[in-house]
């Protein structure tokens, strides 16, 4: 019976290693071999891979982050550069439109002053040509006139020439609105003339 009990007790007493302690400790080994060899490296080699993809991750959005703000910085630098370039342009197109319009201008100016001056001209020669007719128009009226007042023939070319030119002459001055002392050497002239014919005849 003691030995029993002692049995019993020993049994209780789970300090004291038996066959069944070390079974398990084997086996706890075992688990812990085949976890170490099989099971942990995977499973750090899976953690490790994670850091190193979500460290790539990180070091990508790193550089993503740097490429956008250069190309942030890019974008206003070309934005200023192409606001620099369109007030230019503008300045530009506004000098140009400037110097178009002088250059219009003064084409203008001469084109007007060229016209005006050709114009000029034509009534220059419009008023000679009008003023050669009438002469001839003028002279004969005066020499039939003439020739009836006198009542003679005025067939030399001289006088017939200097009564038109004298009568010309007051009809210039009539339309100028103007009188001299030339008129009365005109008509003392034409007195003249017309006294000397008229002695011959008597």
């Amino acid at each position: 019976m003691p030995d029993v009990a002692r049995t019993n007790q020993a049994a209780e007493n789970f300090l004291v290693p038996n066959a069944t302690f070390f079974v398990e400790l084997f086996a706890f080994g075992l688990i812990l071999f085949a976890l170490g060899r099989y099971v942990v490296p995977p499973i750090n080699r899976a953690m490790a891979e994670r850091q190193d993809r979500i460290k790539r991750q990180f070091e990508e959005s790193e550089q993503a982050k740097a490429a956008a703000e250069a190309a942030e910085r890019e974008f206003r630098e070309q934005i200023t550069d192409a606001r620099h370039e369109a007030a230019r342009i503008r300045e530009d197109a506004r000098e140009q439109g400037a110097a178009i319009i002088a250059e219009m201008r003064e084409q203008a100016q001469n084109e007007a002053q060229r016209i005006i001056a050709a114009a000029t001209a034509q009534l220059e020669a419009n008023r000679q040509r009008v003023l050669t007719e009438l002469r001839a128009e003028v002279g004969a009226l005066a020499t039939t006139l003439a020739e009836q007042i006198v009542g003679e023939s005025l067939e030399d070319d001289a006088r017939q020439r200097r009564t038109v030119e004298r009568f010309m002459a007051e009809l210039e001055k009539s339309g100028d609105g103007s009188s001299s002392d030339a008129d009365v050497d005109t008509d003392a002239d034409t007195d003249a003339e017309v006294e000397q014919p008229v002695g011959k005849s008597g």
